[in-house]
């Protein structure tokens, strides 16, 4: 294995194709702030997770923090709505929430950044979760009729749209592992809740390109870079769980998707694992996983984005060179032909990282939770040096 991914004799085109989209991502609840109408905010009133607050203020804050994005050379950003803004009551929309978004995505067009937008990113609307959350037969309808609003109000505002962040986290941390809202333990449920985000997806697709057929939308999907020993029951397990988590539900909406976001965070090998350096987080760091997971996803003939991938490093003393190595393998990916067409490092800000609160760092700006100042780290100027120079 060489340190890119792959045959270390393959030559590298020091370039990146003209019109890459180079920037960072964040996700409503975890930046904006002033949330209160979710399950996560009720979850955290009743002391079962941490309290969000104001987060970062993103939401009063973002076009100063877009200007810092600018400065840092991004050419585009990775946002997502709140569900809960935009429908706080069933079937009851906010306008006044359609023009705060709307602001947010000529925010970013000005300063010349391509939006990239999530309508769902974990937490649900209050009257959705008492309705029974995804478990509700109407649950598909309801959440294609808020994805066909937004887009019937902002889908020519943005070409690229995401419908869901990672549904089998979500799916698996709800109803496998019982850490995330509604806290259950129930693994039939677990295989049953993925099938009905599949079914929501493909009905809110429908329904958005019945609203614009020009939008590019697909998912944002978490995969990891399973890997064995030579021993063929590692082999098999191998096989088993690439095809469960990182295929089987691209598979079930393989036909209503126009590009598939890549979220890479893990690595896993079935067999004796090497010692690898680990995030503050205790996350091995394994760049060359971005590359295999890449390499398995060509399979589907759809453009690709690396929508996250990023490190907790409170001190910045990791994030530069692991950067430096996922774009490397970003760039051998390009080289063997697979379609990509952006990298967003995950996050543009510090914010509120779901269990873990606000201890983590994983920003590209350090924010100061007392007084919201926002501080460049040293890692996001050698990001900007590779953005700007669209090579390594």
């Amino acid at each position: 294995m060489s340190a890119l991914g792959g045959n270390s004799n393959e030559k590298i085109s020091p370039n990146f194709p003209k019109g890459f989209f180079w920037g960072s991502a964040t996700a409503s609840y975890q930046v904006e702030g002033g949330i209160s109408n979710t399950d996560w905010a009720q979850a955290s009133d009743e002391g079962r997770l941490p309290p969000c607050g104001k987060a970062t203020d993103h939401y009063n804050r973002f076009e100063s923090d877009f200007d810092i994005a600018k400065s840092i050379g991004h050419n585009a950003h990775r946002f997502s709505i709140e569900w809960a803004r935009i429908e706080p009551q069933e079937g009851i929309f906010d306008e006044k929430e359609i023009e705060h978004y709307r602001n947010v995505i000529q925010a970013l067009k000005t300063r010349g950044m391509e939006p990239f937008v999530t309508l769902w990113h974990f937490t649900l609307p209050i009257w959705f979760v008492e309705k029974g959350g995804f478990l509700n037969p109407d649950a598909p309808k309801l959440f294609a009729r808020y994805c066909s609003f937004v887009t019937l109000r902002l889908g020519f505002e943005a070409r690229f749209w995401m419908t869901i962040n990672e549904p089998l986290v979500w799916a698996s941390a709800g109803y496998l592992k019982g850490t995330w809202p509604p806290f259950k333990k129930t693994p039939t449920t677990f295989l049953k809740i993925f099938k009905v985000l599949a079914l929501a997806h493909k009905q809110a697709y429908k329904a958005m390109k019945s609203n614009n057929p020009e939008l590019q939308i697909g998912i944002a999907k978490h995969n990891i870079y399973f890997s064995s020993d030579w021993k063929p029951w590692n082999i098999a397990m191998e096989w088993a769980a690439s095809w469960f988590w990182n295929r089987r539900f691209l598979n079930m909406i393989k036909e209503h998707q126009d590009f598939i976001g890549l979220n890479y965070y893990f690595y896993r090998k079935f067999g004796k694992s090497e010692q690898l350096p680990k995030s503050d987080m205790g996350w091995d760091i394994y760049p060359e996983g971005l590359y295999y997971c890449l390499v398995e996803l060509g399979r589907y003939k759809k453009p690709l984005c690396i929508t996250e991938n990023g490190v907790a490093d409170r001190r910045d003393v990791m994030r530069k060179s692991f950067i430096e190595d996922s774009v490397k393998n970003v760039q051998q990916a390009i080289t063997v032909g697979l379609p990509v067409i952006g990298y967003f490092y995950w996050s543009l800000l510090d914010n509120y990282e779901w269990l873990f609160g606000f201890e983590e760092r994983f920003g590209l700006v350090a924010v100061d939770y007392e007084t919201f100042e926002r501080t460049i780290r040293p890692s996001a100027l050698a990001y900007k040096q590779i953005i700007e120079k669209n090579v390594l």
